[in-house]
């Protein structure tokens, strides 16, 4: 770059601090070149930008050119509403498109006097890397022109988003959701990276956090600087001069800082992309800004290149009373937050801000798919990979699995320690296999009584659900609800056929049919209630006047228990559970009864 452009640029940055690290880093070793820059914003600053000293500069331009272009003014289809950014050699406008169809879009355009070679050369490699990518995490290029006065613009998609931390810090992500928007950035990254174009220059400011339908979508934006691998992206040559940095020194790779870019290749972007997974977890970046952007031009190129940045995990320890607001914005507690980044976030940082290229992840790829393994609990590759860290690992994912075989293994040891102590006491007493032999047939003779024992309970118990099912519906039969009594004769008929019940489901049968039973049970008063044995075989009748009668269902005799009297003094009777007694109970007086077994 001429020391015009150079100057014009540096009056872009909006500190004193950026403007002397851009100047310093532009210039390189050329110290003449940097003083009479350094002295043209000295003197800018002094005539408060309105006047030069053209004879003393030797320069033949001035600075300030007429905008012919702000906003309410028409650039093509697009009408320019508000200015929403400015770069070195761009301003971005929030523009509306009216045809073909009409929708807010991002105008970028060429700033007045920085219409040079090299500049409108990197603004249309810009445009064309863009329109080179799709993917849902870069923001796309719609349109390209000039305007009237010969200035060249592209039409992008409108990105209504913040810095990636500041989002993060603003909704108090824990790590876990910034990992997750990191590994889509890490995504886009590497579609651009297949399209063959290496970023240079990621930062926080240029990966943004836009919302769609409430969830949280990053977009990579600004490819000002981008390089491209294996192809030409203008017909228009530049070339980055020796000695000049390209990119944000917080967020450059080693290589960058050297006295030529010319090597630099996609792992820059990999080294960019751990500075900013750094500051994610951290809140700060590796080497801080305020100490690169006072040091000289070569102690900062040598903090870059030969210096070992602190792990996340340390920088957490020395943070001091600013680690409760660090671990505030991310929801958890400080020491916690340590402990989470300590150990592997630790060594996947670590291993993309790798001095050697060759140490780091090859890919924004591998190191995505690093981060999606610690998320799930797998080993990943930037640790050692120890046998006791892989076996940690697996437990921590399987701990369900592991409890069971750990408790299975335990009830093993412990059968195999009493069998043995058994086989032992039984070799003493000179007969180990006999009294096994009765141990086991005890143990199955036990087990056997048991089942049986359990299962005689069952049928006791079922029978006994059958007979209540059965009272149920002879009920619902009196009061003449005869849906309802065939609902609960269809839900135990199966049952009774099985407990052999068969005799109860006819006459209830023949009682929901509203037909003559087949068998008639006569009795010598007005039946008050019925009750049928648990075996089926028995039939006792309440009689309204105190009579009780026993039916053998199967003999057809009847045994009279009680006589019917004169008094109408009802008897409700219900059969044991063995079937061994039946019981009858009466109201003899207002408040008193009785209950005969």
């Amino acid at each position: 770059m001429t020391e015009r452009e150079i100057f014009i640029e540096a009056l872009q940055k909006a500190t004193d601090g950026e403007r002397s690290a851009f100047v310093a880093g532009v210039c390189g070793a050329d110290a003449g070149l940097r003083k009479r820059v350094e002295q043209l914003l000295a003197k800018h600053a002094k005539e408060d930008g309105f006047f030069l000293d053209v004879a003393a500069t030797g320069m033949a331009a001035t600075i300030d050119t007429p905008i012919a272009e702000g906003s309410g003014s028409l650039v093509g289809n697009y009408k320019l509403l508000q200015e929403i950014g400015e770069g070195g050699m761009g301003v971005v406008y929030m523009a509306e498109q009216r045809e073909p169809v009409r929708r807010r879009v991002a105008l970028k355009i060429i700033k007045p006097g920085m219409d040079t070679r090299e500049v409108v050369a990197r603004f249309e490699a810009e445009r064309q890397a863009l329109a080179l990518m799709d993917h849902p995490n870069i923001a796309r290029v719609f349109d390209a022109g000039a305007t009237d006065s010969g200035r060249p613009y592209f039409v992008m998609e409108l990105v209504r988003g913040v810095p990636i931390t500041q989002y993060c810090d603003a909704n108090h992500l824990p790590a876990h959701a910034r990992l997750k928007l990191f590994v889509a950035v890490c995504q886009a990254v590497q579609h651009a990276h297949q399209k063959g174009i290496i970023h240079r220059d990621l930062k926080p400011s240029n990966i943004l956090v836009t919302l769609a339908d409430g969830e949280p979508i990053v977009k990579v934006i600004d490819f000002g600087v981008a390089k491209a691998i294996n192809q030409r992206l203008t017909e228009k040559t530049y070339f980055t001069a020796h000695g000049q940095m390209v990119g944000t020194p917080q967020y450059m790779a080693p290589e960058q800082a050297e006295m030529s870019a010319l090597d630099v290749d996609t792992r820059s972007d990999v080294y960019s992309l751990g500075v900013v997974l750094y500051e994610l977890l951290t809140g700060t970046t590796p080497f801080e800004a305020d100490r690169l952007r006072t040091a000289g031009y070569a102690e900062m190129q040598r903090i870059i290149r030969d210096e070992e940045p602190p792990w996340p995990s340390v920088r957490l320890s020395t943070a001091g009373e600013r680690l409760t607001i660090i671990a505030d914005s991310r929801a958890i507690e400080p020491k916690k937050l340590r402990q989470l980044v300590r150990g592997e976030l630790d060594g996947i940082v670590m291993k993309t801000l790798e001095k050697a290229r060759g140490r780091r992840y090859e890919t924004p790829t591998h190191l995505a798919a690093d981060v999606q393994r610690f998320l799930g609990g797998e080993a990943v590759e930037a640790h050692p990979p120890s046998h006791a860290y892989r076996l940690r690992k697996f437990l921590g994912r399987n701990r369900f699995f592991v409890a069971a075989a750990s408790a299975i293994l335990v009830t093993l040891l412990l059968g195999i320690i009493g069998t043995s102590l058994g086989w032992e006491a039984a070799r003493r007493n000179g007969d180990a296999a006999t009294a096994l032999e009765k141990v086991a047939r005890a143990e199955a003779t036990r087990a056997t009584d048991a089942l049986a024992r359990e299962s005689k309970a069952r049928r006791i118990l079922d029978r006994q659900n059958l007979a209540l099912s059965m009272s149920e519906a002879f009920a619902a039969w009196q009061v003449g609800n005869l849906t309802h009594a065939e609902e609960l004769m269809s839900s135990c008929r199966s049952r009774a056929e099985q407990e052999g019940a068969t005799l109860e489901i006819q006459l209830l049968q023949t009682l929901l049919n509203n037909s003559r039973p087949a068998q008639v049970f006569p009795s010598d008063g007005e039946v008050k209630s019925l009750a049928f044995s648990a075996n089926g075989r028995y039939l006792a009748i309440g009689l309204l006047n105190g009579g009780v009668t026993v039916w053998n269902l199967e003999t057809q005799q009847a045994d009279i228990l009680l006589a019917p009297g004169t008094d109408e003094i009802a008897y409700s009777v219900v059969f044991s559970p063995d079937d061994m007694f039946l019981a009858a109970g009466r109201k003899c007086e207002e408040s008193r009864g009785e209950v005969l077994l």
